[in-house]
């Protein structure tokens, strides 16, 4: 499914270029909720994330004829996200940008498969979320995006590594901590 978003992505990236405004919208449509979502989560500012969300598109829009062609246009768009998020964090001066660093300063719940679900299985889905979004906020930062990434917006750690312009090697690193501090902190409850 992937390949095949790909594949549209490219197609309509090829008609942007070649002038068809129609093409953008479309990109838009389908990226914007994402976008909006993950600059969100970085920037944990609703007003700011509608800002930053139109920041990153009207920089694509500008940028589109410097995008590689042979490269996922997702992690591209998601790139710019990130980017636009930590100068608007940089210039706000709130959060310390250690969490995109390593050591060495480098720079679903699964889906219960039943067919009726009943209002105290969902009541009890909702405290699992709660409880899971608690913990996750307890974990440093550096890892929480690794996991919301991969997890709600579902990267690849390959293309997670891209749009943080970290070694493949520490992202994997990281996945790997977050995901134990988070079965840690269920196992001591």
């Amino acid at each position: 499914m992937e390949l095949n978003a790909n594949k549209e992505d490219a197609s309509l990236t090829r008609a942007c270029l070649e002038g068809d405004e129609l093409a953008f919208k479309e990109l838009l449509d389908k990226y914007l909720k994402p976008i909006h979502s993950f600059l969100f989560y970085m920037v944990k500012d609703t007003s700011a994330a509608e800002d930053l969300t139109q920041e990153t598109f009207i920089k694509v829009w500008k940028n589109l004829r410097k995008f590689d062609q042979e490269k996922s246009f997702k992690t591209w768009l998601f790139a710019i996200a990130k980017n636009t998020a930590l100068d608007f964090l940089k210039k706000k001066k709130t959060t310390p940008f250690s969490f995109f660093e390593d050591e060495e300063g480098n720079n679903r719940l699964d889906d219960v498969s039943e067919n009726l679900i009943l209002p105290d299985e969902i009541l009890e889905r909702k405290d699992i979320v709660r409880e899971m979004e608690d913990e996750l906020a307890k974990i440093p930062e550096k890892y929480r995006v690794i996991l919301t990434l991969h997890y709600k917006e579902d990267f690849t750690l390959s293309e997670i590594a891209e749009i943080l312009g970290r070694p493949y090697n520490t992202i994997k690193a990281y996945h790997s901590r977050a995901l134990l501090q988070l079965k840690k902190a269920f196992l001591d409850k």
